[in-house]
């Protein structure tokens, strides 16, 4: 029997890449989001802060599993209301509706943050380290985590906690989508915030096959981090565009996008995550970049 995956957020960066991995896995692909999308029969047309409209996963898909992706992510937003209200809230109602629905997903992964740790002296964060957020989208995020556990047992719940990610198709307002299309225009400086801040990141691709692994498996309860167990500087960043198109760049840092109680090191562990699905990472971060700057 071929299995359904429902994908909320499914028209988002993430989500266009998990569709097609489980899409090209064999998987019954449905998406859903806010926007509408009439000429795609295999789309719901939701918003999770209208609980009135979330029947209709029920009512018309009935999936085996559910993928929730879709959430206000980005940290530096001017409303911080916006991240309890979709991020908490509008998870809730998902929640809600799902456990109501006739015939419930045997399993329902939710993206989490890896920003929940906040400022960790760890050097390296396993998924049993404290949690500590220190801004507002981490702890919408953590809160939905909390509110997920009151629901483990009906809709078997598996929680990831994505590090940092990027890949074609991401919105410029994200920093290495900047970084990239300055290059790309050859452009002569950029202005950033702090450059010496070192993250974790993965290739989307290989962040939508962690998705579809585990979505095969289905974990019930447990809680992975999606990363790639490397750092990187943005600084290193911008030496490795350089020496991918050849051009150099002056780098300006710009008070304004300096932001308070900044996460300066975020490095995560991915052995639980292997070791469950078996997965091997694919692209490594320079792999990446040449393929967003080709694009």
């Amino acid at each position: 029997m071929t299995q359904r995956v429902l994908v909320t957020g499914s028209e988002g960066f993430t989500g266009r890449y998990v569709c097609n991995e489980f899409a090209g896995a064999g998987w019954e692909v449905w998406g859903a989001g806010v926007q509408p999308k009439p000429d795609n029969p295999r789309y719901l047309n939701i918003n999770l802060l209208q609980p009135q409209t979330l029947g209709l996963i029920g009512e018309c898909v009935q999936p085996h599993v559910v993928v929730h992706l879709a959430a206000s992510a980005f940290v530096a937003e001017a409303d911080p209301s916006t991240f309890y209200a979709v991020n908490l809230l509008g998870t809730r109602h998902l929640l809600e509706a799902l456990s109501t629905a006739t015939a419930p997903p045997l399993c329902t992964i939710l993206a989490s943050s890896a920003n929940v740790y906040g400022n960790s002296t760890l050097e390296v964060l396993e998924e049993t380290a404290v949690t500590q957020p220190a801004n507002d989208y981490a702890v919408s995020k953590l809160a939905m985590e909390y509110v997920a556990k009151t629901y483990m047992a009906r809709l078997g719940i598996v929680i990831t906690r994505p590090f940092n990610y990027t890949g074609v198709g991401q919105e410029p307002r994200y920093l290495i989508p900047k970084i990239v299309n300055h290059f790309r225009d050859r452009a002569l400086h950029i202005e950033l915030g702090n450059i010496d801040v070192a993250r974790d990141f993965s290739d989307v691709r290989d962040i939508a096959r962690a998705y579809r692994l585990l979505a095969e498996i289905q974990p019930h309860g447990e809680t992975f981090n999606l990363c790639s167990e490397e750092s990187t500087t943005l600084e290193t960043f911008i030496s490795m565009a350089s020496e991918i198109t050849g051009h150099n760049i002056e780098v300006r840092i710009n008070p304004d996008f300096v932001r308070a109680n900044e996460v300066k090191t975020l490095r995560g562990c991915s052995k639980k995550l292997d070791s469950f699905t078996g997965r091997a990472q694919r692209y490594a971060m320079r792999d990446t970049l040449e393929w967003m700057l080709q694009c």
